[in-house]
Order: structure tokens, then C-alpha cells, then sequence
């Protein structure tokens, strides 16, 4: 599909059109496999290229994509336990460090859940307190 250029109302080709995202500085697996591919393609061939090491590097790469997708699946894993966990702390009787360090007990009312900060509790009518300072729970 082309498009028309608002200065001389000329035709513009979609592939001279620039695009508002900023290039990567990070090569991805599909990029890299792009590569891989072009550099056996012009390799030459009576040069001594061992293929077990092409294998290797994509092997390395599988494993690597792998340990990242574990370590996001991990993380959010830890955000529902954490969720769930706040909830379970409805209606319960909890000590927690006040202002001036001093333990405050207070009953949780509710709890506010987020994706960015994670969950935060109402206790005894006040807002925002992290379930990570409670220190005991009756």
C-alpha cells in the first residue's frame, strides 16, 4: 500500500516510509537465526567450517530462551502467591512495625491488588501498608 507525500502529493513506497519505533540494540533469536541462516548460505565452501559448532550456538540459545522463560513464568508464580497470600490476611489480626518502630496491631480490612507494586493491605482503615512488613499474624 503506498501513501501520498504531503509536500509534492508524489507517490511514497511503504518501504521508504520510516517508522516511528526505534531500532533494537539487542539481537533476538529470530534475528539471530536470520543471521545464522544468511552466513551459511554465503559461506564458502572449501573453507574448514566445523557445523557442530553452528549447532552448539543454537543449542547455547535454546537454552538461554529457556532459563528466561522459567524466570518470567517464576515471577509470576511469585505475584500470585503473594496475592493470594495478602488475601488470606482479610479479617485477621496483624502486627506490624509502626511510624516510630514501635509494633502496631490492627485488624486487615482489605486488600488492594496491583501488577506494578504488588499487593498492599488496609488496616484499621489505613491504606497502602505492604504485606512484607507484617511481622505477625493472629
Amino acid at each position: 500500500m503506498s501513501s501520498s507525500s504531503a509536500i509534492s502529493d508524489q507517490i511514497v513506497s511503504p518501504a521508504y516510509t520510516q517508522t516511528s519505533s526505534a531500532p533494537s540494540s539487542s539481537l533476538d533469536k529470530n534475528g539471530f537465526l536470520k543471521m545464522l541462516t544468511e552466513q551459511i548460505k554465503n559461506q564458502d565452501p572449501t573453507s574448514g567450517q566445523d557445523p557442530n559448532q553452528y549447532f552448539q550456538t543454537i543449542s547455547q540459545m535454546t537454552t538461554v530462551e529457556q532459563l528466561t522463560n522459567l524466570a518470567t513464568q517464576s515471577a509470576v508464580t511469585l505475584a500470585a502467591q503473594k496475592n493470594t497470600s495478602a488475601q488470606a490476611l482479610i479479617g485477621r489480626t496483624v502486627t506490624y512495625p509502626g511510624a516510630d518502630g514501635v509494633p502496631v496491631q490492627g485488624l486487615v480490612e482489605s486488600v488492594q491488588l496491583s501488577t506494578k507494586t504488588g499487593p498492599s493491605l488496609t488496616i484499621a482503615g489505613k491504606a497502602g501498608y505492604s504485606p512484607d512488613i507484617i511481622t505477625a499474624v493472629k
